[in-house]
């Protein structure tokens, strides 16, 4: 299966990802999702993994493990 970015992303899709994308080279890893809802001004954590698995559904990331901490990015 060849996974590729999407065409179109949400604003709030783009800035999940530059979020991601940052803890992961300061980090070495994705942040959890509570970290990330702290980090993108949302309450729910439930909505953050809505659009995390929105993310994987059209490609844009790909957990390693059950946990969104082991994501990474397709590009």
């Amino acid at each position: 299966m060849v996974n590729r970015r999407p065409a179109h992303l949400t604003a709030r899709e783009e800035e999940i990802l530059r979020v991601i994308r940052r803890s992961i080279q300061d980090r070495g890893e994705a942040m959890s999702v509570r970290e990330l809802a702290r980090e993108v001004g949302m309450r729910s954590t439930a909505s953050v993994a809505y659009h995390l698995a929105n993310l994987e559904k059209r490609g844009a990331l790909v957990r390693d493990g059950r946990s969104w901490q082991t994501c990474r990015l397709t590009r």
